[in-house]
């Protein structure tokens, strides 16, 4: 077993896509090597991590093609992790990565892997960071994770990725208010894709208007993803934003993540369906107390 783990870890490092495949699949099933390869992983925080959120249509994954086309023009080796909404049968993704990004899933430079949300609120799947960090004890130099775009309780994203790309379209203007509550608060790069549509300007300004009251500015950048337009713009942007970032910025990140894999961990023996179970019958019990049954158990 110890000969196996090493040479998983060798074939990771050494960024055999196949290797990387392997751990991704150990550590979201919770294989029984998957703790220690956890444990014996060297993640290189140097790797930008960029998570793209926004809105149900908003061209999450034609933006994150036309950033992959972009990315590979200077020779990028692109890791993308791309969260799908759950198969209401067999909890799988439903959307499947040869699908949404067949153009680059061939390429030698490009890794693609699809995760299920599992049912997940805020877009990400349960082990979501645990395998950005597997990928980042890889050779790529850059990691795009597109979260599932279920709207405004999708903020877990600004937890996990050093940069949060928020994306939007002319038609969110009508619920602009709204968004405001939810994901405008987590955005570092704001993109205005679509912006070839009616009311694009009317929107850009209303945005603008907003983002005044914003300590910081906040980049805005507009593009036409399936037209491969104003991307160059967005990759420049993001690079600046990268490495402008600062060291509160880095350790308000890795305490979050610290904070959702102690959340993890304690959870780990809690079975749902046996709690559920068990409350079934002694919630009939006239003198049951739920916080004494709680302080006992757990």
């Amino acid at each position: 077993m110890q000969q196996d783990k090493t040479h998983i870890l060798n074939g990771l490092k050494e960024g055999d896509f196949l290797s990387v495949s392997r751990v991704i699949s150990m550590v979201e099933n919770n294989h029984p090597l998957s703790d220690d390869i956890l444990t014996s992983i060297m993640p290189n925080a140097t790797i930008p991590v960029i998570g793209i959120t926004g809105p149900p249509g908003a061209g999450k994954s034609t933006l994150v093609n036309a950033l992959i086309e972009e990315l590979l023009t200077s020779n990028k080796r692109i890791a993308v992790l791309a969260v799908d909404p759950s198969s209401p049968f067999n909890q799988g993704a439903l959307l499947g990565d040869r699908i949404r990004m067949s153009a680059n899933f061939n390429h030698p430079g490009v890794f693609i892997r699809s995760m299920a949300s599992r049912g997940s609120l805020g877009g990400l799947a349960e082990k979501t960071i645990e395998i950005t960090d597997v990928l980042r004890s890889s050779n790529f130099d850059v990691i795009l994770v597109e979260t599932v775009g279920i709207g405004q309780s999708e903020i877990d994203i600004a937890g996990l990725a050093d940069l949060t790309v928020v994306v939007l379209v002319p038609e969110s203007g009508d619920e602009i208010q709204h968004i405001k509550s939810g994901l405008m608060e987590i955005a570092d790069v704001f993109v205005l894709n679509k912006a070839d549509r009616e009311g694009a300007d009317l929107f850009e300004n209303n945005l603008r208007k907003m983002l005044r009251q914003k300590e910081s500015p906040i980049p805005i950048i507009k593009t036409i993803a399936d037209q491969g337009k104003g991307i160059d713009s967005l990759v420049t942007i993001l690079n600046q934003e990268y490495i402008s970032d600062n060291k509160k910025r880095r350790l308000d990140f890795i305490t979050e993540k610290a904070w959702r894999l102690i959340q993890q961990k304690r959870m780990k023996d809690v079975d749902r369906g046996l709690l559920r179970s068990e409350l079934e019958t002694l919630s009939t019990v006239k003198a049951f107390n739920l916080y004494s049954y709680i302080e006992s158990k757990y």
